[in-house]
């Protein structure tokens, strides 16, 4: 699908949806082209008008500095990681192409994501703000770093609740704080690697609009939250891992109360065992085999014995 957007003042809007004969007229006057998910017809067409190929799912995934950012004939190109939600609470990350041109911005991208999704909803009540394509560019990028400091603030908000579950819930079930302690430490590290390669993509975008001095300044101040948002990572690492070490301790503590209690129980009962196996010996000639009252003082030398060992360890307060 692709989404058209131009620029009436200082103020983004979205083109309506056009006929196919209108397509190229609405490509010439558009700021913004969003492919996203393009069919094959929208990338021939693209190609056209670009007069260059648009970048495929697997050109986009590269990890080198040269594949994902580099200027050439069709423009600046930068392929920037964006934090997508996934299932069973965990994030996933979603490469976006961006291809900066004099006058026109073009972004590629697979997943739907919930930053381009607020852009639309801001550039519709007529929120958005920006003079030119190199404006919007950063414009995406201050509104990218503000979602994951939002992603960030939700991730402690729910340490919290972990928190609380582990040191100061008796009843919590700690096997669950673990699977919640391993989505949220997934997250937070998918969070961290979107703000490093923005890092990089500021770094490389600064060096290339150097003519731009207002947009510099606010580069400068987004490379500044990234900083800050990185410290603030590196805080939620530290805080998941002694949830963590906690947990496992705990769980240990009840492991090992389990396994004490099973070992007195089988010190208790040795004594009565041996008496009853005493008397449980099959000889023609034992002492009380005959008496009256042997059965009972068997029952009776059972219990003391159980009984014996019972009062020791609880005088040891090992109970």
């Amino acid at each position: 699908m692709l989404r058209l957007f131009k620029i009436q003042g200082t103020t983004l809007r979205e083109v309506p949806a056009q006929q196919e004969e209108d397509t190229k007229v609405s490509l010439a006057n558009a700021v913004w082209v969003d492919a996203h998910e393009p069919s094959e017809e929208e990338r021939e067409n693209l190609n056209t008008f670009l007069r260059a190929e648009l970048p495929e799912s697997d050109d986009v995934e590269e990890i080198e500095f040269s594949a994902r950012y580099f200027q050439d004939s069709a423009g600046i190109h930068v392929h920037s990681l964006f934090l997508s939600p996934g299932e069973a609470g965990r994030h996933n990350t979603v490469t976006v192409a961006f291809i900066l041109q004099d006058k026109r911005l073009l972004t590629v991208r697979e997943g739907d994501l919930a930053d381009f999704r607020l852009l639309r909803m801001r550039a519709r009540r007529g929120q958005v703000q920006v003079s030119s394509p190199q404006d919007l560019l950063i414009t995406m990028f201050e509104q990218k770093v503000e979602n994951l400091a939002d992603a960030l603030e939700d991730i402690h908000r729910k340490l919290e609740e972990v928190s609380h579950m582990v040191l100061e819930d008796a009843d919590a079930e700690l096997e669950d704080a673990i699977d919640r302690l391993a989505k949220l430490e997934d997250s937070n590290g998918k969070i961290r690697l979107c703000l490093m390669d923005t890092q990089r993509s500021i770094s490389f975008m600064q060096r290339h609009l150097r003519e731009h001095f207002e947009l510099q300044e606010t580069a400068r101040e987004i490379k500044r939250d990234v900083d800050t948002l990185m410290s603030h990572t590196a805080f939620l690492f530290d805080k998941i891992n002694f949830l963590m070490d906690s947990t496992q301790g705990f769980i240990n503590i009840e492991q090992n109360q389990i396994i004490k209690t099973f070992s007195i129980a089988a010190v208790i009962f040795l004594p009565p065992t041996v008496v009853a196996s005493l008397y449980g010996m099959n000889f023609e000639f034992m002492p009380h085999i005959h008496w009256q009252y042997g059965f009972e003082l068997g029952l009776c030398l059972m219990v003391l014995s159980a009984l014996a060992p019972y009062w020791y360890f609880k005088s040891k307060d090992w109970l």
